[in-house]
């Protein structure tokens, strides 16, 4: 019987044993755990993967990872190049501190198993016989080598040395001594120039100055908001103010030069010039990140798995959807990057407080991406390719080159099949000795059926959208097929109504962040439970509440014309829409709106500055095109023209700045208004749907 047997979900959640195809798994088992590939066992009835089952009967509480307020790509520079002014951001409250460490099954020495029922012992038992047999550790182990088999010692050597223990040390540890005495950081007694004192660059001035390095700071502004920071906590680095020119860098016996993301190209490529010249490195944070873990495996073999996540849209809720799943996995994690706080900063406050987690998750944004070199993720994503910052990075294929660097060389590549431009990314089969060309580890995500052992979709039964991942059929099942044919087995997780968030796109968005966890080698089962119980981000098609029969959703966040074609795309099936959009449209086409626009508005309310490019672009949708001043009135305008059922989405697909501060300010003016048409009606503002 199933161990759920109230649970469909979860009962859903363990299939037959999935085989998985060489194509589908790691180029290297050891840089992964079994490529996100969930190990299960036969039995007549419903089971879990048998990884799980000493996990069921000790759940732990559930932890939300803080949310700390996203930096919006550009938080490091007063030179923007998406202009959103971004507030400081605090220091993370990491939820993994709270979250206990689980105990290593195979570390039977060491073990003290607290008290536990006969089925929990029973379950540990299996598990533990079921990593003998399949000739590797728990996927709760860090990874080992495979034992090798000695020869029996003769009777002298029994005798020899029964009832004593040997003090000579293996050649291992020898070699690992000899490897921690030669080690001298790279950085140490290094000269360094960081270009920018934003939040990158006050977390690049403080790693390097207690790596060992002699630092200098520079920015062109003379008293950036930063400064006074530096100046009290790192007095032996030198600030530089002024434009950033080549005497930066010629006649400084410079080493290396780190430059914050949020600087345009423009404006530091005269340093970046003069550092090519003079075969100086030239790196930014990732940079520093990668070279400080590659430092610890060896000082500390601190070996952890990192999971990233870029794309035009959706990678903060991906982030964060992730870090809750690995959470949930019982697994330590941190979450950093362009979501907040610094990589750096997050490394640094860990080492310190000796609480180095397992797992860590990673936003990061085309400028962090951009030119790094030697950072190897356990797993990485691209999630879509869509128009954004052409200004810093020049071209379309030039922004996509940026993210495509998130894989590295080595890391399991997570890709949307639907996009052509990420799919574009996967390189072509390459001949490993005398076997057939075979292609880069990867795992595909969509909203259609997957076809491919291992990849992830949506199925449609009966009416009712499910989550499910692909898994090649039984032994079996085969008998008698072509070797070239692959009988799929689908494995359905959840219904996609059963999330908290809303859209297709959400549902993708779920399906890539299960593909990052389980890269990590977390268990099915807790994630799902994580799944339904998140509730989504802010201001990124957020629902606000209902007022007169019309429900109101924020989706400020929406800065970019992808975004806000996946809001459409997400909501518009279920109701009408009027639409809110305008602002700075970045030089974006705004082409690529009509189509959602036609299918799913009932009229279109345009404010700011670049407006009229927007209703150029929708004037043959035959969508009403409606016109505010401020977005108080573009609110009014959407409650007069709304329909009981309808749903008015503030989707900009602009930047704020202007008519805004930034995307936030532009948020609470919104739902301000919503509130006063909810005053006005005499009504409390909520009944979200």
């Amino acid at each position: 019987m199933s161990q759920y047997p109230h649970d469909p979900l979860r009962q859903d959640a363990a299939p037959g044993t999935p085989e998985v195809p060489e194509a589908a798994l790691p180029v290297s088992v050891d840089e992964h755990v079994s490529a996100a590939v969930a190990v299960v066992v036969e039995s007549p009835a419903d089971s879990l993967p048998v990884s799980e089952l000493a996990q069921v009967s000790n759940e732990a509480e559930v932890m939300v990872p803080s949310s700390d307020e996203n930096f919006d790509e550009q938080s490091d520079h007063a030179e923007q190049p998406e202009g959103e002014a971004q507030a400081d951001v605090a220091a993370e409250q990491d939820a993994s501190d709270a979250t206990p460490k689980p105990a290593f099954l195979g570390d039977a020495a060491n073990f003290v198993a607290p008290a536990k029922s006969a089925a929990a012992e029973a379950a540990e038992f299996v598990a533990r016989i079921f990593a003998d047999v399949q000739g590797k550790d728990s996927k709760e182990e860090p990874e080992a080598a495979a034992p090798v088999d000695a020869a029996e010692p003769t009777d002298a050597e029994a005798s020899a040395s029964e009832g004593q223990e040997s003090t000579e040390p293996s050649d291992e540890h020898n070699a690992q001594e000899e490897l921690l005495a030669a080690f001298v950081p790279e950085l140490q007694g290094k000269r360094v120039l960081v270009l920018g004192l934003g939040a990158s660059g006050m977390a690049m001035a403080r790693w390097c100055a207690r790596s060992g390095a002699d630092v200098t700071v520079a920015d062109t502004r003379d008293a950036p908001p930063q400064l006074a920071a530096l100046q009290q906590e790192l007095p032996q680095v030198r600030f530089v103010a002024g434009a950033m020119s080549a005497d930066l860098v010629n006649g400084q016996s410079l080493d290396a030069v780190y430059r914050s993301p949020g600087l345009f190209p423009a404006t530091i490529a005269e340093v970046v010039e003069a550092a090519h010249a003079a075969q100086i490195k030239v790196g930014g944070e990732l940079d520093l990140y990668a070279l400080a873990l590659r430092e610890l495996a060896i000082t500390r073999e601190y070996k952890p798995s990192v999971l990233a996540i870029t794309g035009t849209n959706g990678k903060t809720t991906v982030t964060s959807l992730t870090a809750l799943l690995v959470q949930c996995a019982e697994k330590t994690v941190a979450m950093a990057g362009n979501i907040g706080p610094t990589l750096l900063d997050t490394l640094s406050k860990h080492i310190d407080e000796d609480t180095l987690p397992e797992v860590w998750v990673l936003e990061l944004s085309s400028f962090q991406l951009d030119g790094v070199k030697g950072f190897e993720p356990t797993a990485a994503t691209v999630l879509n390719i869509t128009q954004d910052h052409l200004d810093w990075h020049g071209s379309l294929s030039a922004y996509a080159a940026a993210k495509a660097r998130i894989f590295g060389e080595k890391g399991l590549m997570i890709l949307n099949r639907e996009d052509q431009m990420v799919m574009d990314m996967l390189p072509p089969p390459v001949r490993v000795k005398l076997q057939k060309p075979q292609l880069r580890a990867h795992v595909t995500f969509g909203g259609d059926m997957p076809q491919r052992p291992g990849d992830f979709g949506i199925e449609n039964v009966s009416g009712m959208d499910w989550l499910v991942r692909a898994h090649e059929a039984d032994e079996t099942s085969r008998k008698g097929r072509n070797v070239q044919e692959v009988d799929l087995h689908i494995q359905r997780f959840m219904p996609a109504d059963a999330l908290r968030i809303r859209g297709r796109h959400n549902a993708m968005n779920a399906l890539a962040a299960l593909a990052l966890a389980q890269a990590a080698g977390c268990s099915l089962a807790p994630m799902l439970f994580g799944l339904r119980e998140y509730r989504g981000e802010p201001h990124r098609v957020e629902p606000i509440g209902i007022v007169n029969e019309v429900e109101y959703f924020d989706d400020s966040k929406g800065t970019n014309v992808g975004a806000t074609v996946a809001a459409l795309s997400g909501l518009g099936p279920d109701r009408r829409l009027i639409v809110i959009l305008g602002g700075d449209g970045k030089g974006q086409d705004f082409s690529p709106l009509a189509l959602p626009i036609s299918r799913y508005a009932r009229a279109v309310v345009l404010i700011g500055r670049d407006a009229p490019q927007i209703e150029a672009a929708l004037q043959d949708t035959g969508v009403p095109m409606l016109h505010a001043a401020t977005m108080p009135e573009a609110v009014e305008v959407s409650s007069r023209n709304a329909q009981p059922g309808d749903g008015v989405l503030m989707s900009p697909a602009c930047a704020s700045m202007d008519m805004f501060d930034n995307y936030a300010h532009r948020a609470k003016v919104f739902c301000d208004a919503v509130q006063a048409l909810a005053d006005d009606a005499g009504q409390v503002l909520g009944g979200q749907s």
